[in-house]
């Protein structure tokens, strides 16, 4: 599970979980930074957690998730962990949780950077620090 900040594309929670219960998205929602706005699918839990003084809407259509969608295309992309559960998936949630960190630092680093020089390219791995 993932939540995207609209304007910067930025990951600002995540969470690796079997399923979506309504009590792990509450805990993603504590620990992501506050929001005005929340949008989500159609999904009935989500409408019973609270948002900390932020409003609340299920979005018609993708107009107001196109962007979590594309950061999750995104983790399929580069994570080979998450394409097909029959094929490279972690066997140790440990593990699926750590490359999802280093993919999430990188992946914010790229999409600041997009931002302050948008006519320069950039791909995830150039954030990546080489061993020392």
């Amino acid at each position: 599970m993932t939540l995207v900040d609209r304007q910067t594309r930025c990951i600002l929670g995540w969470s690796v979980v079997w399923s979506r219960t309504q009590e792990a998205l509450q805990r993603m929602v504590d620990e992501a930074p506050k929001a005005n706005w929340y949008y989500s699918d159609g999904f009935d839990a989500y409408q019973w957690l609270w948002y900390h003084f932020g409003r609340y809407q299920v979005s018609v259509g993708k107009a107001d998730t196109f962007s979590v969608e594309g950061d999750n295309a995104e983790f399929r992309h580069y994570l080979a962990r998450l394409v097909r559960k029959s094929r490279c998936f972690s066997r140790c949630p440990y593990a699926l949780e750590c490359a999802i960190r280093l993919f999430v630092y990188c992946f914010n680093r790229r999409q600041l950077y997009k931002q302050q020089f948008p006519n320069y390219s950039a791909h995830v791995m150039d954030f990546v620090s080489p061993p020392i």
